[in-house]
């Protein structure tokens, strides 16, 4: 079966025009999983995913935002096509996502990420702000006020009943009602095929976050956006961030959940293609 949506997985990418970007590269930290669409003078875009999933959530951004600009998704230590690394956080993230930029010779990029995501394009700011041209914080947060235990409940979760089970378990409220069943299944097969040590390694790096300080030292233009419905890291976590970054621009997304680009890849492209249009 898990052969079988690998390659659905891959017709999907070969029909969004992205077959022969996706790879894997060697890099200062060790090997990364890397998908790529598009090129041009624009600034670059590096995304980046949440704790249940890998580079490939990020294909209706390659395609669409490809279009314009050199776009890639990468996949953290332990996940997708990246060597696990050992006591991974979100700092070991930034710096694999800074170690891939230097592998590809891109000296500066904008930077979106989503839910673990968000957590990792801070900490990358805080790293390395000359790097970062942007930030996109999707569904996201500075600390959360329930990490300890959505850590706690993910993990013995996981121990119980699988990734399979979990994302099973997990998909509904990852997801608004009106989610897709396409969707749903991509959010399903995505996380069951996660390593549990690797998951085990990212809960940690976002639920048991705490960015504040570093947040109050973001300087580039920021963007903020959540969807309506998001029940993981709900809309008032967005409103403060917003508060600690007030000079960044918040969107909120109707109608989607916690994987607003997914659920609202129209909207949520759009929303970032208008942010960048005004910085490149």
């Amino acid at each position: 079966m898990l052969v079988i949506v690998r390659r659905l997985a891959l017709a999907k990418r070969r029909a969004n025009g992205l077959s022969g970007r996706m790879a894997s590269i060697d890099t200062s930290v060790g090997r990364i999983g890397v998908a790529e669409a598009g090129g041009g003078d624009g600034t670059p875009l590096l995304f980046l995913h949440g704790v249940g999933s890998d580079k490939s959530v990020w294909h209706p951004q390659l395609a669409a935002l490809g279009r314009t600009r050199r776009c890639l998704a990468m996949d953290y230590p332990g996940y997708g096509e990246s060597g696990f690394v050992a006591g991974a956080g979100h700092d070991s993230y930034a710096a694999a996502a800074l170690a891939l930029l230097d592998a590809l010779g891109i000296g500066r990029a904008h930077v979106c990420g989503l839910s673990l995501g968000g957590v990792v394009a801070i900490a990358m700011h805080a790293a390395a702000p000359e790097r970062c041209a942007s930030l996109i914080l999707a569904d996201t947060f500075a600390v959360h006020p329930d990490g300890q235990a959505i850590h706690d409940r993910s993990l013995a979760a996981a121990a119980e009943l699988g990734m399979r089970g979990l994302a099973e378990a997990r998909v509904d409220a990852l997801l608004a009602p009106a989610a897709l069943p396409s969707v749903r299944s991509e959010v399903v097969e995505t996380m069951a095929g996660i390593d549990p040590a690797a998951y085990a390694q990212g809960a940690a790096a976002v639920w048991l976050a705490d960015q504040r300080a570093r947040v109050a030292a973001i300087a580039v233009p920021s963007l903020i956006l959540v969807g309506s419905a998001d029940r993981i890291t709900p809309p008032a976590l967005s409103e403060d961030l917003k508060d600690r970054l007030p000079q960044a621009a918040l969107v909120e997304i109707a109608g989607a959940g916690h994987l607003a680009n997914l659920e609202q890849p129209a909207i949520f492209n759009r929303v970032v293609e208008t942010f960048l249009s005004g910085l490149d």
